[in-house]
């Protein structure tokens, strides 16, 4: 059975990404599908994964993790509007594949993500 994880670091803080709000959507066409919500622990990992049995199958998927809010909980002084707010990743599953790992690497100005193990 697959599943799919992601992990957020602050490389502004040099930490963990820790209780920032992620969803994660299935794109169906022009529509999204919300199918699952967390809030990173203070490992900037997710509980649980964020799809694993049945419902981890083959297609587009929309991760949103809300940077913005993080950083402004975190009392880091952002612009208006801020540069980054809500970090969008698009990427696509084939479900014959047993694990996605998404990290996300943070600042307030930047981020990069890869396809993890």
């Amino acid at each position: 059975m697959g599943r799919l994880t992601t992990h957020v670091l602050d490389a502004a803080h040099g930490c963990p990404g820790q209780g920032i709000a992620i969803e994660l959507f299935r794109v169906e066409g022009d529509r999204l599908e919300r199918i699952a919500t967390r809030t990173t622990n203070d490992d900037g990992r997710c509980d649980s994964p964020l799809l694993e049995g049945d419902s981890f199958r083959s297609g587009v998927y929309q991760l949103q993790f809300s940077a913005g809010d993080y950083y402004r909980a975190r009392g880091v002084t952002m612009p208006d509007p801020a540069f980054l707010d809500v970090v969008v990743l698009r990427f696509g599953i084939d479900a014959n594949q047993s694990h996605y790992h998404v990290p996300l690497l943070i600042s307030p100005y930047s981020y990069s993500t890869y396809r993890g193990s």
